[in-house]
């Protein structure tokens, strides 16, 4: 009886301890009557579930104790005083050395007529060994997870609800996306872009090109200094925005055209040469005189 109650008590103070780890603090929350009202219904719930997983724990091993002390009866019915003696001596020995006898010991096959069962079925008689250690320990190890598992995900709030999991993984595959998209911009050439219209882009590339071409084009195009006017139809190496995309990209070095390809993104040249085409026919204010070949595009995005 008082290795039973050892064991209760030892299971109830561990009952206590997981659901102590893993119960919210009220000190770390902002307390209303709401909120105080669910913390007391929540840890309420939880000592509750302490309880009866406990009682169940104590019944257990209530009823292990009756089928052991059933065992010792019938074999000392059938046995007599000798077999008694050595219960005797078990019983003196401490709780952890008996333990550890019981969990794995096997008896011998010689010795398998003495935990028959009465029962059989179609001439099988079934033997009253103990379980395997493997599969005891596998018991034990799942009912400590299962009542971790309970309180961490669903009495706190510190685990993650499978909905709160969706949200998040939603939200990791936008930013993926996102990524993707950017590094795709990027892998824009002469072979493969387009012409933009967008006012957003468009506007970026007119900040890009203020901020490093207008030394030699003027802010208008107009062309200053060695630059030439961008806002007619003559080009040194081609109209049309794989032309100027090349021109902006490669440079051209024997006309003071520096290469921009290590300095501003692809994604950005495009942007840029968008936006030069964009103004295309302005005829802004002091414009250079016509410079290159007229360039007559096949196609409408090659403007």
């Amino acid at each position: 009886m008082k290795n039973k109650y050892t064991h209760i008590i030892f299971t109830v103070v561990l009952l206590f301890l997981t659901t102590a780890m893993f119960a919210q603090e009220p000190a770390t929350v902002e307390m209303t009557t709401e909120s105080a009202l669910a913390w007391v219904l929540n840890n309420a719930v939880l000592v509750i579930g302490a309880l009866v997983i406990a009682g169940a724990f104590a019944a257990l091993f209530y009823m292990n104790n009756m089928l052991l002390q059933a065992q010792k009866i019938r074999l000392l019915q059938e046995h007599g005083i000798e077999v008694m003696e050595e219960v005797k001596l078990l019983n003196q020995e401490p709780f952890w050395k008996r333990y550890s006898k019981n969990f794995w010991s096997r008896v011998p096959m010689e010795k398998e007529k003495d935990i028959l069962f009465d029962h059989e079925y179609d001439g099988i008689r079934e033997l009253d060994n103990v379980l395997p250690p493997w599969w005891v320990a596998m018991f034990y190890v799942t009912i400590i997870f299962g009542v971790a598992y309970f309180g961490y995900y669903h009495m706190s709030d510190n685990g993650l609800s499978s909905a709160e999991e969706y949200e998040i993984s939603m939200k990791e595959a936008e930013e993926a996306v996102k990524a993707h998209l950017a590094n795709q911009a990027d892998a824009v050439d002469e072979t493969n872009v387009s012409l933009l219209t967008d006012d957003t882009d468009l506007s970026i590339g007119q900040t890009i090109f203020q901020a490093q071409c207008t030394p030699c084009h003027g802010m208008a195009l107009e062309g200053n200094g060695i630059g030439p006017n961008l806002t007619d139809e003559y080009w040194f190496n081609g109209g049309g925005i794989k032309n100027v995309f090349a021109t902006i990209k490669y440079g051209v070095p024997e006309k003071g055209m520096i290469s921009w390809k290590s300095q501003i993104r692809a994604s950005d040249m495009q942007k840029v040469a968008s936006y030069i085409l964009s103004l295309q026919g302005t005829d802004p204010p002091n414009a250079k005189e016509p410079q290159g070949d007229k360039w007559e595009g096949e196609n409408s995005d090659e403007l």
